[in-house]
């Protein structure tokens, strides 16, 4: 067993906002008897540890008599906190404020105040109906019931207990159609997640079974708002993993017309908002809507400033990830490097200063799509740089594939510079890498094939041939909708055929961009 101490209480208070701790040191003046003084010099000494050392803790209060039993101390120093936050935050949320009403009404009845329980439960449960929040509509329900069981069910008729079994039915069908559209979406998820697209038609199959039974599952049970956002959730994922964007952003902007239509649902989770328009942006990117990629984008940034939006304390992170990253994969996407460029201070600056928070995915994503920026403005030397940071900084089993095209984009970038004494290591690296995984792309056993010919001692093909070759294979691959996805992180194809014509890439890029429309 270890012997390190926790740092739970640490982590606790450096969470705190200043008015939480504010709130706790009037809180615990009032609610704390005897140890109150000791708790909040323990509570101001633990706060000013930029990393919690409870040896220093324990020489500063030597002689104390709370010392001697430290454990207890900051156990129910860590209790007084969560306290003194639970009423700070006692209505912060409809959700909070319904469990104060129920838990008011159970007070009341336990006094034989039945008429008074009564009121207050007709009021709570107004509001949850408004507010569509099922499960605490359940329990109301069932304090309801009590009440009519202690009134020996005076003036109820017969058929009115048939309508409250039928309400109480409808709400556990929608309160478990909750759970399998939840269970459905995060399995979709989970796939995506961690393995990327689906890349065969035995896969597909897969996925469109947790498709098709949510189909028929969500048929029989009456819609709420928290629902039909799930269900829409789950189809755009459904969708976007299998390559049907158009289908995906279909989905998506039904989900932001739900959103829109009943903010009041919503307006406590301003990160539903967030990531729904950062998808909507996303695959408009990817269906070449330029256009109305900009414009969600620019309604993104705005969220933060819109009133009808609850700010959570992390906002602000959300803001610089979502935003951000966005912004940087739209303009690799769309070939607007030099505009491109103008972000990376601002997000060398917010990597920073969220290193710790920011998810594995989220900065290779960062890292890749700088990357290319980069690359596609004619400066494949930095680029390298930021790919090396992927590569040996990121945890590889969560961003499976990310990591794979950056792997493949490495070896592009070291053809570009003409380190050819790097790239045989660099071939073996990557091939080894890709042993690992059990799904490969086609593409990239062409790609690590065109690689190793090209580092042959060769008299009947020449560099030229070997690029011509692979741009015709890869024009071939991208006519599978399951080879498309490797589009989304780089244009290999496009970078093959602007060798061939030697013309910049970011000119050939546009040029293919206006090609694919016309198709």
């Amino acid at each position: 067993m270890s012997n390190k101490a926790s740092d739970h209480l640490h982590r606790l208070i450096k969470s705190l906002s200043k008015p939480e701790k504010r709130y706790f040191k009037v809180f615990s003046s009032r609610h704390v008897i005897g140890d109150q003084n000791n708790y909040q010099r323990l509570f101001d000494a633990i706060d000013k540890q930029a990393e919690y050392d409870e040896a220093a803790i324990l020489k500063k209060f030597a002689g104390e008599a709370f010392v001697s039993r430290f454990s207890i101390a900051k156990s129910r120093l860590y209790q007084s906190i969560l306290k003194s936050l639970d009423a700070y935050h006692a209505n912060s949320s409809i959700e909070a404020q319904l469990k104060r009403q129920i838990h008011c009404a159970e007070i009341l009845y336990n006094k034989s105040l039945y008429q008074q329980s009564g009121k207050i439960l007709h009021s709570a449960k107004k509001v949850a109906e408004k507010h569509e929040k099922i499960t605490t509509l359940i329990e109301i329900r069932r304090w309801e019931k009590r009440l009519l069981e202690q009134q020996n069910y005076e003036g109820v008729e017969k058929k009115e207990l048939k309508l409250i079994l039928k309400e109480d039915q409808e709400l556990i069908q929608r309160a478990g159609l909750y759970d399998e559209l939840w269970n459905a979406k995060s399995r979709v998820f989970k796939n995506l997640y961690s393995k990327g697209k689906v890349r065969s038609k035995k896969e597909q199959g897969k996925f469109k079974k947790i498709i098709d039974d949510l189909a028929m599952e969500s048929k029989s049970v009456p819609q709420i708002a928290e629902n039909q956002y799930l269900l829409n959730h789950t189809y755009s994922a459904y969708h976007y993993g299998v390559g049907d964007h158009e289908a995906c952003y279909t989905h998506l902007l039904k989900n932001l017309d739900l959103i829109k239509s009943k903010p009041h649902l919503f307006s406590e989770e301003p990160n539903v908002f967030f990531s729904v328009l950062t998808n909507v942006i996303n695959v408009a990117t990817k269906l070449g809507r330029t256009d109305e990629a900009f414009k969600y984008l620019a309604e993104l940034r705005s969220l933060p400033k819109n009133d009808e939006i609850n700010t959570k304390e992390d906002l602000e992170l959300r803001v610089f990830s979502i935003s951000n990253s966005t912004e940087l994969a739209l303009y690799a996407q769309s070939a607007r490097y030099e505009e491109g460029l103008s972000l990376i201070p601002t997000i060398e600056e917010g990597l920073l200063q969220y290193e710790d928070k920011l998810s594995s995915v989220r900065k290779a994503s960062f890292y890749f799509n700088i990357a290319v920026l980069l690359f596609g403005a004619g400066k494949p030397n930095e680029a390298l740089k930021w790919i090396n940071q992927l590569l040996n900084n990121i945890e590889i089993d969560k961003t499976q594939d990310i990591h794979c095209m950056a792997q493949l984009f490495n070896l592009v970038l070291h053809l570009e510079l003409g380190n050819k004494s790097l790239l045989p290591y660099t071939l073996r690296s990557t091939q080894r890498y890709l042993q690992t995984r059990e799904k490969v792309y086609q593409f990239e056993n062409v790609f690590l094939k065109f690689v190793n010919e090209l580092l042959k001692v060769r008299k009947d093909k020449s560099d030229d041939e070997l690029y011509r070759l692979l741009q015709a294979e890869l024009s071939e691959l991208n006519k599978d909708p399951f080879e498309q996805t490797v589009n989304e992180y780089f244009h290999f194809e496009v970078w093959a055929r602007a060798w061939v014509e030697k013309r910049p890439f970011q000119e050939v890029q546009v040029q293919w961009m206006e090609e694919q429309k016309k198709r």
